[in-house]
């Protein structure tokens, strides 16, 4: 009994006099205010599910400029506007880089892909890659038509389904699979049908929870000197595996219909890169190709159709904002053609359940993680170089301090408000600030509106019952809903004619 209570003792007093030493070296050292942490463990056992939400509390207690351990990993966890701006903005150079991950490594080629690559040339040149040739505007106006085809195709396939179901439709899948096609249309010639394309979904979504994660490899990096790495790369490699199949299949698939020549058509990015190949083999290699690929898809399919989702959730939760949205459409467009992306602009009350879908729910809650590579000053505080960033969005987007009523959704705190508006700059980023931002932003614009206003159009949505609809989240890097969303959705009266005339 004695020796218990020595035990305990000795361990009270260890984790007392590491609280004491660390709470001087980090006054000593201007560092940023801490949590309670166990030796070794740091702040693990702070971490729970979701997140984001879980170190959103934190800095209700501590701050919002907050310095974390996550194991052997120092973490700076920011949630206010002000600190992030100097985090991504002042010094967007110092935090252009990431962190080197584990699943960085297994699911990006060794940190090589657009998303974790570390700043510098090979990060620059792939940017450029993918703004030039699918993200710039000239680029965004040659595929606008393979936008307008997809979305006219979900409009025919929710209206046959609605019928065989008696009204009722699971609108999740048909999203999905209609953003993926478009992102396919763009990438390749040839993309994912039937089968094949629900096969990968279920590996898109299984990539996104892992890659929302971290690894035991990651707050304690000596492991990797005891096998636990290898043993982990062994435990995903099914998933690896499984990922690299559908990628060789979409350039095998490529490679019979391409051509140097495009006969007036616009190359699809699969043809220009391998163009690109013919002429710099060593930089422009397959596993370059399959990587640029592999973000492109990931990250353009499942964010765009899981913020139509929840937007299509809240409006079903607000009956009297998809009505107002209806009644915007009837009156700038009308019933006797389908939207088009160039009426958008003109639907300014759209874009506003847009913008409060993505504060409500955006689809990074937490950006990808930056790392500091010099020192710098971060609200006052000293923050090392190879500090790991953690910037809260969810946090920001959802805090009373910035936001009149937060939990409420209320597309009208948008009207008349641009997202580079100074008032809203900081503490609305969806899409991240800086050099590392998303370049797809326009797009994703483009897609989320087109899509949402021809449903709105086209169809009258209704809760199947008199319940609302759940709005919990599901686990991952991206905000998915935790159950797929049912409703009631049956064409409207004055659209059923266009309806049936799309092919």
């Amino acid at each position: 009994m004695m020796t218990i209570f020595l035990i305990i003792l000795s361990i009270t007093i260890l984790m007392a006099a590491s609280h004491f030493i660390g709470h001087v070296v980090r006054k000593f050292r201007n560092l940023p205010p801490s949590p309670f942490s166990f030796p070794i463990l740091g702040h693990l056992h702070h971490l729970k599910d979701p997140l984001h939400r879980t170190l959103s509390k934190t800095s209700d207690r501590v701050g919002p400029v907050t310095l974390l351990y996550f194991g052997q990993r120092r973490v700076l966890h920011v949630s206010s506007p002000l600190a992030a701006d100097e985090c991504l903005r002042q010094n967007d150079v110092v935090f252009a880089n990431r962190p080197r991950l584990l699943t960085g490594d297994i699911f990006g080629y060794n940190c090589k892909t657009l998303i974790w690559a570390p700043y510098g040339n090979l990060w620059r040149n792939l940017r450029r890659i993918s703004t030039v040739h699918i993200f710039s505007l000239p680029s965004l106006q040659l595929s606008s038509g393979i936008r307008s085809e997809e979305v006219k195709s979900l409009v025919r396939g929710i209206s046959q389904e609605s019928e065989r179901e008696n009204g009722t439709v699971e609108i999740g899948e048909a999203l999905f699979g209609m953003t993926q096609k478009v992102m396919m249309r763009v990438l390749a010639k040839e993309g994912y049908k039937g089968e094949e394309a629900k096969r990968f979904r279920a590996v898109v979504e299984e990539i996104m929870r892992v890659e929302g994660s971290s690894t035991i490899v990651d707050v304690f990096p000596w492991l990797r000197f005891f096998g636990v790495k290898w043993r982990l790369k062994e435990k995903f490699r099914g998933l690896v595996e499984e990922k690299e199949k559908f990628l060789d299949d979409l350039l095998e698939k490529n490679k019979l219909s391409f051509s140097s020549k495009s006969n007036g058509l616009k190359k699809t990015l699969i043809q220009v890169l391998w163009s690109l190949q013919k002429s710099e083999p060593e930089f422009y290699s397959d596993e370059m190709i399959k990587g640029l690929l592999q973000v492109l898809l990931l990250a353009g399919t499942d964010t765009s159709a899981g913020t139509i989702e929840w937007a299509l959730s809240l409006m079903l939760n607000n009956p009297l904002i998809l009505k107002k949205a209806q009644h915007e459409i009837a009156s700038q467009v009308g019933y006797d053609r389908l939207i088009e992306e160039s009426d958008l602009s003109y639907l300014p009350y759209l874009r506003c359940i847009v913008y409060e879908t993505l504060r409500l729910y955006p689809a990074a809650p937490l950006l990808v993680p930056h790392e500091s590579s010099k020192m710098c000053v971060v609200g006052g505080y000293t923050i090392p170089r190879g500090t790991m960033l953690l910037v809260n969005v969810w946090a920001i987007h959802n805090s009373p301090d910035y936001w009149a009523e937060p939990e409420e959704f209320r597309p009208e705190r948008f009207e008349g408000v641009e997202k580079d508006d100074e008032q809203i700059k900081y503490k609305f980023m969806p899409f991240g600030l800086g050099r590392r931002a998303c370049p797809g932003e326009g797009m994703a614009m483009r897609m989320v509106g087109l899509t949402l206003g021809s449903l709105l159009q086209c169809f009258e949505w209704k809760r199947p019952g008199h319940e609302l609809v759940d709005m919990n989240v599901k686990n991952g890097l991206s905000m998915p809903k935790a159950k797929p969303l049912r409703a009631n959705c049956l064409p409207n009266k004055t659209m059923v004619h266009l309806i049936t005339q799309i092919s």
